[in-house]
């Protein structure tokens, strides 16, 4: 087959894959996107494309074989695999009996982000910086461990992580003992078991960040620099979500880009490869300065959602081709290039999101045809449905609206003038109005 009549099966139909899918799209070598939905209900990741994009919804992260099925119906030159639950799940192993190229870690490689006291474990034995923690399996050991803290310092910062994945949302601040105590027994509450085992670790007062490493196995290049916001409200504060919004580059990191990549980059794929799990794919690194030093708060085994939406429109490099070069294992040879912009992503969700929005589903969205015309804009759904050309809120985030600019000021107005224009009818749109905030403090004392 002539390499421009590429066919693309990406997993996944949300905001992350969203722009995946666009990358692609930009090269000549990719004829044909094939979104295998897994539930998302998002019917504006194939609005107005300018190739071939098919949405199959005939699979289920509770069947696997059922990726199989659409593998096999579509016949990809590979598969791209992104999203958390399905690499955990082992999919790409599965997957690579239909077709040969799967571009994703396996399900052991994963496990740096599936299995989060395994991996503190790895972080300890690698020497990778990282937080104090000491892991659980039973509420009463963990109270008394917490009121021993407690009575050490009662003003001391602690998180309570569930060691499965909780889409984002398994991380507990406590700031008190009453506060720790309530997140132990929220442990319990997690489905599928993901808080049966969980970390109980010191808080680290810093300012976070992330970069996405890609790497073949046995080479990696780091891309752009990102900070994501988590919390649903402004200025970090409310409850955790899957993400808010983000940006990139991230101010924070400048200055300590060769610590993050000895510390933090070449210690984990060097370590995974000792390990017989040698990594291939996006591996994200989830950091924190504290005191002008680097520390791990954690790996994913994939894309970060939302900082994806900003750091992949960066590249200018044939995106497939850099994941050709990895599937074949020659990245080391190739160059990648990336522009100088800022670009700032903004998350806009149904109102009561992340917690109960089920009175905003079928809610008329308005202003999305009006957003996508403007310039310096790029819009990925999340999760929109559209019936006779209208667009109606289905899910708990909905879109995402990335400007960008030659600097974090002129992005962020972009950004926010595109907000404006978008509304959900009765109010019912929430958003976060201070994403970016730190480094437009530091942009405006440069």
């Amino acid at each position: 087959m002539p390499v421009e009549d590429q066919t693309i099966l990406i997993i996944g139909a949300g905001g992350r894959e969203h722009a995946i899918s666009v990358a692609y799209e930009k090269s000549p070598n990719v004829k044909r996107i094939i979104i295998a939905d897994i539930g998302s209900g998002n019917d504006f990741i194939a609005y107005k494309r300018e190739k071939e994009v098919i949405v199959d919804t005939n699979c289920s992260i509770k069947d696997p074989d059922s990726f199989k099925a659409v593998a096999k119906k579509y016949k990809p030159d590979w598969i791209d695999v992104q999203q958390d639950d399905i690499l955990a799940s082992g999919v790409v192993d599965l997957l690579e009996d239909e077709c040969s190229a799967v571009f994703g870690p396996s399900k052991s490689a994963a496990r740096i982000e599936s299995d989060k006291k395994s991996s503190r474990e790895f972080m300890q034995e690698y020497g990778i910086p990282h937080p104090e923690f000491k892991y659980f399996d039973d509420e009463t050991n963990a109270q008394k461990y917490v009121e021993e803290l407690y009575s050490q310092n009662p003003e001391r910062l602690l998180y309570v992580k569930a060691t499965g994945l909780c889409a984002g949302k398994g991380a507990l601040k406590s700031l008190s003992l009453e506060d720790a105590v309530k997140n132990i027994r929220e442990m319990k509450t997690f489905p599928n078991g993901a808080g049966r085992v969980f970390l109980i670790e010191d808080g680290l007062v810093g300012e976070e960040y992330s970069q996405q490493v890609i790497t073949d196995r046995k080479t990696y290049k780091i891309l752009k620099s990102a900070q994501d916001n988590k919390t649903v409200f402004n200025f970090d504060q409310g409850d955790q979500t899957g993400g808010m919004g983000a940006i990139s580059p991230a101010m924070v990191t400048q200055g300590l880009e060769s610590e993050i990549e000895r510390e933090q980059v070449s210690k984990a794929i060097k370590g995974m490869i000792l390990e017989g799990n040698p990594f291939r794919g996006i591996l994200y690194v989830g950091g924190i300065v504290v005191n002008s030093k680097v520390s791990t708060i954690e790996y994913n085994a994939r894309w970060g959602d939302p900082e994806c939406q900003v750091v992949l429109p960066s590249i200018e490099t044939d995106y497939f081709e850099i994941v050709k070069a990895c599937l074949e294992g020659r990245l080391k040879d190739l160059e990648i290039s990336q522009d100088n912009m800022t670009r700032i992503c903004v998350a806009g969700v149904s109102r009561g999101y992340p917690k109960d929005y089920s009175s905003v589903k079928g809610k008329r969205i308005y202003g999305i045809d009006e957003v996508l015309k403007m310039d310096g804009i790029r819009l990925f759904g999340a999760g929109i449905e559209i019936v006779n050309s209208k667009f109606y809120a289905n899910g708990g985030r909905l879109f995402y609206i990335v400007g960008e600019g030659g600097d974090i000021i002129e992005a962020k107005q972009r950004a926010y003038s595109a907000m404006a224009r978008i509304s959900i009818e009765g109010n019912n749109l929430h958003y976060r109005t201070d994403i970016g905030w730190r480094d437009i403090d530091r942009f405006r004392k440069l």
